[in-house]
């Protein structure tokens, strides 16, 4: 196979593999590349729709739906062919090529993958036949050596396209230089042959203070450090998971406060992103009702196990603390899972969450009841509200109806309680802000909406991140790599045989 790709592997998760894996498709497209991000296996409950083959709603992973958006190509479903949605613990729901695919269990991972392996080589060499360079994210650490057998995420990948590979490592976090080494040492000869170099990110001082040890791990691996990334505080994507909910602080010193439910299997979370890029907005994620009640406007997000977050909610009295806010006349936002919960009821017959035949009631906010079903929704939305247009898109299976409400986005609204089925709706700038200025009129609070565009943002940030790799990293270095394929003498690491 040709040799026109490339994996960013990390170190650890959350070592910076999708954005520069993103930096790196938009870096490439402003080249004139014909470029795709690939990752074969994601384990997100952050996703997005998509139009699949046939023309159906289809689902991938949001940071690959963010990539393909940086690099100027139209998100398909090859590009993360297998998606794992975590359901609990132990438990994960799995979307193959766009499509739910049944459930897996922790257990039953090792014995499962086979057919995700096929699925993903297949989706990986569509997108090598119909694109000019594939960028590839790794998931977690290549070093998985408890999972290296029927590896099709990592290396498994890697030795399938014999695709050179490059690890990043967030030198943020300490012990970056150690983590490099034994990510190299720990692997087999036969994959150690294909890890070719380093990216540091998130640097913050004098680069200059790293040569020693830039030097020193090239002696040791014979593996160069290739560039080190600084650390932004602009930097800011399409979030992929759980990771960093850290929210968005405003500037400020008296701004609208927007409280976000932490439910502990959040899902699409991004949906409040836009919100953070308003002045005067401060957006927090809370699990402590005292939050709550200090908040002018609480979002009660999408969730990927709506039963057992309501459970958990009443558990920490969180269910209350919600009610008491809405019936203070004080603004409440719930979005899809979110505002299922604050419906009357919710039920379960089929087992699609839990156990069949579950049900609960909800915080009885507004006049709509919910039925889960087997077959999922998967589409994209256009719509009104406020006076102006929107766009969204669903993922759910969840069947809401609707009572004596006021229908909003495929939802409902009951004065200061606003629920919709849509994700990706604050996005709409007018809409966005219309909803801020009457969350601010409620309170009796003045606020003055900002002019950038969310789209405009996002493209701003892209551009930032492939600026920042231009600059920072070896990109010639990169594009060898990318069309030579590995070099053929690089050494061996001891002990070089774990993996």
């Amino acid at each position: 196979m040709t040799a026109r790709s490339l994996m960013i592997a990390g170190t650890t998760s959350d070592a910076g593999k999708s954005v520069v894996t993103t930096g790196l498709c938009r870096l490439l497209a402003r080249r004139g590349v014909k470029v795709a991000p690939f990752k074969a296996q994601n384990m997100s409950n952050n996703s997005m729709v998509v139009t699949g083959p046939e023309g159906e709603g289809a689902e991938i992973g949001r940071a690959q739906w963010i990539q393909a958006v940086a690099a100027g190509a139209v998100p398909e479903t090859a590009m993360n062919p297998v998606l794992l949605k975590p359901g609990g613990d132990r438990r994960s729901h799995v979307v193959v090529r766009g499509r739910p695919a049944g459930t897996l269990d922790s257990r039953e991972y090792a014995d499962g993958r086979r057919a995700l392996a096929e699925a993903a080589f297949a989706a990986y060499d569509e997108l090598a036949a119909g694109f000019d360079v594939v960028v590839c994210e790794g998931a977690g650490s290549p070093t998985e050596i408890n999972l290296r057998d029927g590896d099709y995420v990592n290396m498994g990948l890697a030795r399938h396209a014999s695709m050179p590979v490059v690890v990043v490592g967030d030198i943020d976090r300490g012990g970056v230089y150690a983590a490099l080494h034994g990510t190299v040492a720990l692997l087999s000869p036969a994959d150690q042959a294909l890890v070719c170099g380093f990216v540091l990110n998130k640097f913050r001082g004098d680069e200059s203070l790293l040569a020693p040890a830039n030097e020193a791990i090239e002696r040791v691996t014979g593996r160069p450090v290739l560039g080190v990334v600084p650390w932004s505080p602009h930097v800011w994507l399409d979030s992929e998971d759980g990771l960093d909910l850290a929210g968005r602080r405003a500037a400020s010193a008296d701004p609208l406060r927007v409280v976000v439910v932490r439910l502990p299997r959040i899902s699409n979370f991004t949906d409040v992103d836009a919100l953070g890029l308003e002045p005067g907005v401060d957006v927090t994620f809370a699990s402590d009702p005292r939050r709550v009640a200090e908040a002018d406007l609480v979002v009660v997000p999408g969730t990927r196990a709506t039963l057992a977050d309501l459970a958990w909610m009443r558990g920490r009295g969180l269910d209350a603390a919600v009610v008491a806010h809405a019936r203070a006349g004080r603004p409440v936002l719930g979005i899809c899972g979110g505002f299922q919960i604050l419906g009357k009821t919710i039920s379960d017959p089929d087992g699609v969450e839990g156990p069949a035949g579950a049900r609960a009631e909800g915080l009885g906010l507004l006049d709509v009841t919910t039925t889960f079903g087997a077959d999922k929704v998967l589409r994209l939305s256009t719509g009104t509200a406020l006076g102006e247009e929107a766009s969204g898109y669903e993922i759910h299976h969840g069947r809401v109806t609707r009572g004596d409400d006021e229908e909003f986005l495929g939802g409902a609204r009951r004065t200061n309680v606003l629920g919709t089925m849509w994700h990706g709706t604050l996005e709409s700038d007018g809409l966005r802000r219309s909803l801020l200025a009457e969350v601010a009129t409620a309170v009796g609070r003045a606020w003055e909406p900002g002019t950038v565009s969310f789209a405009d943002a996002r493209t701003a940030r892209l551009d930032l991140l492939a600026d920042l790799l231009d600059a920072h990293v070896d990109v010639d270095a990169l594009l060898a790599l990318i069309h030579g394929g590995a070099p053929v003498d690089l050494p061996r690491v001891p002990p070089a045989g774990i993996g």
